[in-house]
């Protein structure tokens, strides 16, 4: 469990994770801003299972209120919730 990443190395493994997870590999025509849900590249499955992999990763507990689009949606969005959550 690593806490004191800088925003580049989280952006790095999130789009690591997204896309050897959900892409097979691939993360052609997927950049920061790709709407992860609108793109069919997260379904309801994939975010508890990015949530659970967050929450492994960087030793941190998500609430369900906190399960929303405007948290997950983007490698952008992931990226400053996740910092938000380590600065507690």
């Amino acid at each position: 469990m690593e806490v004191r990443l800088g925003e580049a190395a989280i952006r790095e493994r999130l789009r690591e994770f997204i896309a050897e997870a959900f892409l097979l590999g691939d993360g052609i025509n997927f950049n920061d801003e790709t709407s992860l849900l609108q793109n069919g590249i997260l379904d309801s499955t994939g975010v508890l299972e990015l949530v659970l992999h967050l929450e492994q990763m960087y030793g941190m507990r998500i609430a369900d209120e906190e399960i929303i689009p405007e948290n997950l949606d983007s490698i952008e969005r992931l990226c400053s919730f996740v910092q938000s959550k380590l600065v507690v």
